[in-house]
């Protein structure tokens, strides 16, 4: 046991004063990571974008089509909308980037609305900014039925039904909906929640293949192995434990950060995040030795870590939902631990569920964390056989 402890102890030292000398490490394990952190939760402060360019064609220039407009001003919309001759204009002024979308009050709207012949407002939404036109849309549907509502219980009015009467006709049955996990509609919240502990995973592939590949680089696994008394568990567990100690630093960062210092929403309470985020971060690791064992050359170890890493931000379900991907994606996606980190996060952070009521993702982190112990006797060979390929 005492030769057991010596051997880890060497390996531990040798790799942390290594780690501490370099700033390369040091900018990949905290430093980057943290300034992802605090860029990403300043860009995204206000939760959702506010203040979207929106454009106005008045052809009718009537009492109806200024209380439209002044409707549009009160509406979360800048308070000076700008203004087109004609639907031409306003289409170039969408294609150069200046507005995201305009109204179209065409001629004759006032007096269609007063003989009651349902005059038609067209909006116009460029989906080629798909958050920011969807954002709108979503707006400017709202107002739609409160405009049209307005003009219609007015006319109720006018014919001398009452508040009650009028309303029983214009929403016959009522749906009561609720925005249940992030009822706030945080752009933030949602975001930078996976982005952050996304880029933080990307970054511990590549230090773990990279801090494996140098021994081969620069011959240097002998003496690895001598260290840790010529065990291979023992050397790959010194040495990955040095840098797990600094990304753990940086992860219990970012969750006092999130969850302390900036409030989202931790329904579950604060220590079983932490929780997820240490066993995200080992997990990350058991892979990153998992691919140094697959393609033991430090090019190739480092392109696909590099790949793994970025493609987990598409196929983790945060931008598009797993279940509604190809069945074969939707099994690959289970060999991602983003994936895994997200959907324990939804549970505990979000829903206020324990981590057994999402035991299959717990299962699989864990067994992610066991891969180095798999694959020992192939990185055995490697370190003592192994030679750097440039």
């Amino acid at each position: 046991m005492k030769q057991i402890r010596q051997g880890f102890w060497k390996v531990f030292v040798t790799e942390t004063k290594k780690l501490l000398r370099r700033p390369l490490f040091l900018c990949c394990t905290v430093v980057f990571p943290l300034f992802c952190c605090f860029f990403f939760t300043t860009l995204m402060k206000e939760g959702l974008p506010e203040q979207l360019p929106l454009g106005i064609v008045d052809e009718d220039r009537s009492a109806t089509s200024r209380n439209i407009i002044r409707t549009l001003q009160s509406f979360q919309m800048p308070h000076s909308l700008p203004t087109y001759a004609n639907a031409t204009e306003a289409r170039r002024d969408v294609q150069r980037g200046n507005i995201y979308g305009f109204y179209v009050i065409p001629k004759g709207t006032g007096r269609d609305a007063m003989a009651q012949r349902m005059p038609t407002v067209s909006f116009y939404t460029s989906y080629a900014y798909l958050v920011a036109g969807s954002l709108l849309y979503r707006d400017m549907r709202t107002l739609s039925e409160l405009v049209s509502g307005a003009a219609a219980r007015s006319m109720l009015y006018a014919r001398g039904a009452t508040e009650r009467q009028a309303m029983a006709y214009l929403q016959p049955v009522v749906i009561d909906m609720h925005a249940v996990g992030n009822p706030w509609l945080n752009y933030s919240v949602y975001l930078t929640n996976i982005i952050v502990p996304g880029i933080l995973g990307l970054f511990i592939f590549m230090v773990t293949v990279f801090s494996l590949g140098e021994e081969l680089k620069h011959g240097t696994a002998d003496e690895l192995l001598a260290r840790a008394g010529d065990s291979t568990w023992r050397a790959v567990l010194g040495k990955l434990f040095a840098q797990h100690l600094l990304f753990f630093l940086t992860g219990s960062l970012i969750v006092a950060w999130f969850y302390v210092f900036l409030n989202f929403p931790c329904a579950g309470g604060i220590l079983p995040l932490w929780g997820v985020m240490w066993l995200f971060i080992m997990g990350c690791q058991g892979l990153g030795v998992f691919m140094f064992a697959m393609l033991p050359t430090l090019r190739l170890g480092l392109s696909f870590a590099s790949l793994w890493g970025m493609i987990s931000f598409s196929i983790c379900g945060m931008s598009f939902p797993v279940m509604s991907m190809h069945p074969i994606l939707q099994w690959a996606a289970w060999l991602f631990p983003l994936r895994h980190y997200y959907m324990l996060y939804v549970n505990s952070a979000l829903h206020g569920g324990c981590l057994a009521s999402a035991f299959p993702h717990l299962a699989t982190l864990l067994i992610m964390v066991s891969l180095p112990l798999l694959f020992l006797p192939r990185l055995r060979t490697i370190l003592t056989t192994y030679r750097y390929v440039p």
